[in-house]
Protein backbone atom coordinates (compact mmCIF):
# COMPACT_ATOMS: atom_id res chain seq x y z
CA UNK A 1 0.00 0.00 0.00
CA UNK A 2 2.82 2.53 0.61
CA UNK A 3 5.55 3.53 -1.70
CA UNK A 4 9.01 2.45 -1.06
CA UNK A 5 10.26 6.28 0.26
CA UNK A 6 6.97 5.64 2.12
CA UNK A 7 7.96 2.51 4.04
CA UNK A 8 11.47 3.84 4.57
CA UNK A 9 9.67 7.25 6.46
CA UNK A 10 7.89 5.39 8.91
CA UNK A 11 10.66 2.81 9.48
CA UNK A 12 13.20 5.98 10.47
CA UNK A 13 9.89 7.33 12.47
CA UNK A 14 9.96 3.87 13.92
CA UNK A 15 13.46 4.08 14.94
CA UNK A 16 13.27 7.23 16.23
CA UNK A 17 10.44 6.68 18.57
CA UNK A 18 12.24 3.23 19.74
CA UNK A 19 15.49 5.45 20.65
CA UNK A 20 14.09 8.44 22.72
CA UNK A 21 12.01 5.86 24.60
CA UNK A 22 15.15 3.75 25.15
CA UNK A 23 16.69 7.41 26.22
CA UNK A 24 14.21 8.25 28.75
CA UNK A 25 14.01 4.88 30.17
CA UNK A 26 17.99 4.06 30.95
CA UNK A 27 18.62 7.88 31.59
CA UNK A 28 18.65 9.77 34.86
CA UNK A 29 17.73 13.21 34.37
CA UNK A 30 18.22 14.08 38.44
CA UNK A 31 20.87 15.91 39.85
CA UNK A 32 21.81 16.83 43.09
CA UNK A 33 23.71 20.10 41.98
CA UNK A 34 20.37 21.05 39.86
CA UNK A 35 19.90 24.00 42.27
CA UNK A 36 23.47 24.97 41.94
CA UNK A 37 22.36 27.45 38.75
CA UNK A 38 19.90 29.08 40.78
CA UNK A 39 20.38 32.66 42.86
CA UNK A 40 20.20 33.22 46.40
CA UNK A 41 17.58 35.54 45.75
CA UNK A 42 15.59 33.05 43.22
CA UNK A 43 15.95 30.28 46.18
CA UNK A 44 14.75 32.56 48.39
CA UNK A 45 11.38 33.36 46.37
CA UNK A 46 10.56 29.51 46.27
CA UNK A 47 11.24 29.15 49.70
CA UNK A 48 8.50 32.44 50.25
CA UNK A 49 5.71 30.89 47.84
CA UNK A 50 6.22 27.31 49.37
CA UNK A 51 5.91 29.40 52.65
CA UNK A 52 2.69 31.18 51.79
CA UNK A 53 1.25 27.76 49.99
CA UNK A 54 1.53 26.30 53.60
CA UNK A 55 0.21 28.93 55.28
CA UNK A 56 -2.58 29.01 53.11
CA UNK A 57 -3.55 25.40 53.67
CA UNK A 58 -3.40 25.86 57.64
CA UNK A 59 -5.59 28.49 57.39
CA UNK A 60 -8.21 26.42 55.17
CA UNK A 61 -7.74 23.60 57.77
CA UNK A 62 -8.60 25.86 60.74
CA UNK A 63 -12.19 25.70 62.17
CA UNK A 64 -13.94 28.92 62.40
CA UNK A 65 -15.91 29.76 65.66
CA UNK A 66 -19.10 31.54 65.39
CA UNK A 67 -21.10 33.15 68.96
CA UNK A 68 -22.72 30.26 70.10
CA UNK A 69 -24.31 29.29 73.72
CA UNK A 70 -21.44 27.23 75.59
CA UNK A 71 -24.68 25.02 77.53
CA UNK A 72 -25.34 23.33 73.98
CA UNK A 73 -22.10 21.99 73.17
CA UNK A 74 -21.83 18.99 71.19
CA UNK A 75 -19.35 16.51 71.12
CA UNK A 76 -18.42 17.50 67.68
CA UNK A 77 -18.63 20.80 68.89
CA UNK A 78 -16.46 20.33 71.52
CA UNK A 79 -13.83 18.78 69.94
CA UNK A 80 -13.74 21.02 67.38
CA UNK A 81 -13.05 24.06 69.94
CA UNK A 82 -10.27 21.41 71.02
CA UNK A 83 -11.98 20.33 74.94
CA UNK A 84 -11.13 16.45 75.25
CA UNK A 85 -13.61 13.88 75.49
CA UNK A 86 -13.59 14.28 79.74
CA UNK A 87 -14.35 18.09 79.48
CA UNK A 88 -17.21 17.48 77.16
CA UNK A 89 -18.91 14.91 79.36
CA UNK A 90 -18.60 16.96 82.34
CA UNK A 91 -20.48 19.49 80.76
CA UNK A 92 -23.25 16.66 79.64
CA UNK A 93 -22.88 15.39 83.13
CA UNK A 94 -23.40 19.04 84.58
CA UNK A 95 -26.50 19.78 82.09
CA UNK A 96 -28.01 16.55 82.49
CA UNK A 97 -28.62 17.81 86.58
CA UNK A 98 -30.66 20.50 84.82
CA UNK A 99 -28.19 22.72 85.86
CA UNK A 100 -26.96 26.24 83.40
CA UNK A 101 -23.52 27.63 82.57
CA UNK A 102 -23.91 31.61 83.11
CA UNK A 103 -20.03 32.73 82.89
CA UNK A 104 -17.06 31.60 81.64
CA UNK A 105 -16.02 31.01 85.48
CA UNK A 106 -18.79 28.81 85.60
CA UNK A 107 -17.13 26.89 82.16
CA UNK A 108 -14.40 26.73 83.38
CA UNK A 109 -14.97 25.09 86.99
CA UNK A 110 -17.61 22.55 85.38
CA UNK A 111 -15.51 21.55 82.55
CA UNK A 112 -11.21 21.74 83.56
CA UNK A 113 -10.50 23.37 80.32
CA UNK A 114 -6.87 25.49 80.93
CA UNK A 115 -6.74 28.89 80.98
CA UNK A 116 -5.49 29.04 77.44
CA UNK A 117 -8.23 27.43 76.02
CA UNK A 118 -10.67 29.33 78.29
CA UNK A 119 -9.20 32.77 76.77
CA UNK A 120 -9.61 31.38 73.00
CA UNK A 121 -13.19 30.55 73.21
CA UNK A 122 -14.65 32.71 76.10
CA UNK A 123 -14.89 35.56 73.67
CA UNK A 124 -17.03 33.48 71.81
CA UNK A 125 -19.66 33.11 74.66
CA UNK A 126 -22.75 33.82 73.41
CA UNK A 127 -25.64 34.26 76.80
CA UNK A 128 -29.39 35.32 76.79
CA UNK A 129 -30.00 38.81 77.47
CA UNK A 130 -31.45 38.07 81.30
CA UNK A 131 -28.52 36.48 82.30
CA UNK A 132 -26.41 39.24 80.89
CA UNK A 133 -28.31 41.53 82.73
CA UNK A 134 -28.68 39.24 85.86
CA UNK A 135 -24.85 39.10 85.86
CA UNK A 136 -25.03 43.19 85.97
CA UNK A 137 -27.40 43.46 88.87
CA UNK A 138 -24.76 41.16 90.63
CA UNK A 139 -21.81 43.07 89.80
CA UNK A 140 -23.59 46.78 90.54
CA UNK A 141 -25.01 45.14 93.88
CA UNK A 142 -21.56 44.54 94.82
CA UNK A 143 -20.36 47.88 94.23
CA UNK A 144 -22.64 49.01 96.06
CA UNK A 145 -21.57 46.66 99.14
CA UNK A 146 -18.58 47.95 98.82
CA UNK A 147 -19.26 52.04 98.36
CA UNK A 148 -21.23 53.49 101.79
CA UNK A 149 -24.55 54.51 99.90
CA UNK A 150 -26.21 56.85 102.06
CA UNK A 151 -30.49 58.20 102.09
CA UNK A 152 -31.18 60.90 99.42
CA UNK A 153 -33.76 62.16 101.86
CA UNK A 154 -31.46 62.49 104.84
CA UNK A 155 -28.53 63.95 103.05
CA UNK A 156 -27.48 67.51 104.33
CA UNK A 157 -26.31 69.55 101.56
CA UNK A 158 -22.62 69.53 102.91
CA UNK A 159 -23.03 65.54 102.65
CA UNK A 160 -23.74 66.29 98.87
CA UNK A 161 -20.81 68.64 98.37
CA UNK A 162 -18.66 65.20 98.95
CA UNK A 163 -19.69 64.60 95.22
CA UNK A 164 -17.25 65.34 92.90
CA UNK A 165 -19.14 68.31 90.75
CA UNK A 166 -21.64 68.95 93.07
CA UNK A 167 -20.78 72.43 94.90
CA UNK A 168 -22.46 74.68 97.69
CA UNK A 169 -24.89 75.98 95.33
CA UNK A 170 -26.04 73.11 93.79
CA UNK A 171 -26.08 71.29 96.98
CA UNK A 172 -28.41 73.93 98.27
CA UNK A 173 -30.69 73.63 95.55
CA UNK A 174 -30.88 70.21 95.60
CA UNK A 175 -31.95 70.27 99.34
CA UNK A 176 -34.37 73.19 98.65
CA UNK A 177 -36.28 71.09 95.73
CA UNK A 178 -36.37 68.02 97.89
CA UNK A 179 -38.14 70.22 100.28
CA UNK A 180 -40.47 71.67 97.84
CA UNK A 181 -41.69 67.97 96.74
CA UNK A 182 -42.07 66.88 100.49
CA UNK A 183 -39.09 64.38 99.89
CA UNK A 184 -37.72 62.05 97.02
CA UNK A 185 -39.53 59.49 95.70
CA UNK A 186 -36.87 57.81 93.12
CA UNK A 187 -33.47 59.26 91.94
CA UNK A 188 -35.25 59.68 88.48
CA UNK A 189 -36.47 63.26 90.17
CA UNK A 190 -32.90 64.23 90.19
CA UNK A 191 -33.71 64.67 86.84
CA UNK A 192 -35.86 68.12 87.43
CA UNK A 193 -32.85 70.07 89.28
CA UNK A 194 -31.19 72.79 86.99
CA UNK A 195 -27.58 72.41 86.46
CA UNK A 196 -27.30 69.09 87.75
CA UNK A 197 -26.07 67.02 84.34
CA UNK A 198 -26.03 63.07 83.62
CA UNK A 199 -22.37 62.65 84.59
CA UNK A 200 -22.75 64.43 87.81
CA UNK A 201 -26.04 62.99 88.64
CA UNK A 202 -24.32 59.64 88.06
CA UNK A 203 -21.71 60.13 90.71
CA UNK A 204 -23.93 61.30 93.09
CA UNK A 205 -26.53 57.81 92.67
CA UNK A 206 -23.46 56.01 93.65
CA UNK A 207 -23.64 57.60 96.92
CA UNK A 208 -26.79 58.45 97.49
CA UNK A 209 -29.85 56.57 97.27
CA UNK A 210 -33.34 57.26 97.66
CA UNK A 211 -34.35 54.51 100.40
CA UNK A 212 -38.01 52.83 100.56
CA UNK A 213 -40.79 55.10 102.40
CA UNK A 214 -43.23 53.46 103.78
CA UNK A 215 -44.94 56.66 104.72
CA UNK A 216 -45.32 57.34 101.19
CA UNK A 217 -48.94 57.06 99.64
CA UNK A 218 -50.31 56.79 96.19
CA UNK A 219 -53.19 58.85 95.08
CA UNK A 220 -55.53 57.16 93.15
CA UNK A 221 -56.47 58.74 89.70
CA UNK A 222 -59.66 57.42 89.03
CA UNK A 223 -60.97 59.26 92.33
CA UNK A 224 -59.09 61.66 93.25
CA UNK A 225 -60.30 65.33 93.10
CA UNK A 226 -58.86 68.69 91.93
CA UNK A 227 -57.52 69.18 95.08
CA UNK A 228 -55.73 65.71 95.51
CA UNK A 229 -54.20 65.73 92.77
CA UNK A 230 -52.83 69.43 93.54
CA UNK A 231 -50.89 67.68 96.06
CA UNK A 232 -48.71 66.39 93.43
CA UNK A 233 -45.65 68.67 92.64
CA UNK A 234 -45.85 68.34 89.05
CA UNK A 235 -49.63 69.07 88.64
CA UNK A 236 -51.11 72.68 88.88
CA UNK A 237 -54.78 73.25 89.09
CA UNK A 238 -55.48 74.16 85.74
CA UNK A 239 -53.96 70.61 85.19
CA UNK A 240 -55.63 68.88 87.57
CA UNK A 241 -59.06 70.15 86.07
CA UNK A 242 -58.04 68.83 82.89
CA UNK A 243 -57.18 65.65 84.10
CA UNK A 244 -61.23 65.92 86.46
CA UNK A 245 -62.71 66.26 82.76
CA UNK A 246 -61.01 63.95 80.90
CA UNK A 247 -61.51 60.93 83.18
CA UNK A 248 -65.29 62.07 83.24
CA UNK A 249 -65.57 62.45 79.68
CA UNK A 250 -63.90 58.31 79.12
CA UNK A 251 -65.41 57.25 82.38
CA UNK A 252 -61.80 55.68 83.79
CA UNK A 253 -57.98 56.01 82.85
CA UNK A 254 -57.06 52.89 82.51
CA UNK A 255 -53.18 53.82 82.06
CA UNK A 256 -50.55 57.15 82.65
CA UNK A 257 -50.24 56.92 78.69
CA UNK A 258 -53.60 58.04 78.68
CA UNK A 259 -52.61 61.07 80.10
CA UNK A 260 -50.76 62.53 77.33
CA UNK A 261 -53.70 62.79 75.36
CA UNK A 262 -54.17 66.20 77.53
CA UNK A 263 -52.77 68.92 75.66
CA UNK A 264 -50.93 70.81 78.35
CA UNK A 265 -50.04 67.60 80.36
CA UNK A 266 -46.26 67.37 80.60
CA UNK A 267 -45.62 63.91 79.32
CA UNK A 268 -41.59 64.59 79.59
CA UNK A 269 -42.45 63.95 83.04
CA UNK A 270 -44.99 60.82 83.48
CA UNK A 271 -42.38 58.80 84.70
CA UNK A 272 -42.21 61.12 88.09
CA UNK A 273 -45.70 61.95 87.76
CA UNK A 274 -46.13 57.82 88.01
CA UNK A 275 -44.84 57.92 91.60
CA UNK A 276 -47.59 59.25 93.46
CA UNK A 277 -50.78 58.29 91.29
CA UNK A 278 -52.52 54.74 91.00
CA UNK A 279 -54.81 53.60 88.68
CA UNK A 280 -57.34 51.78 91.27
Amino acid sequence: MFTKSQQNGIFLLVCIIIILQAIYYFSDFYSENSAEGLTQEEIEGFQSQIDSIKLARAEADSVKIFPFNPNYITDFKGYTLGMSMEEIDKLHQFRNENKWINSAEDFQRVTGVSDTLLGEISPYFKFPDWVIEAAREKAAAQTATRVLVSDLNKAEAEDLQKVNGIGEVLANRIVNYRTKIAGFRSEIQLKDIYGLNYETREKLEQQFRVFKNEEFSLTNINEAKVLDLVEVPYIEYELAREIIDYRQLHEEINSFEELSKIESFPSDKIDRIQLYLSLD
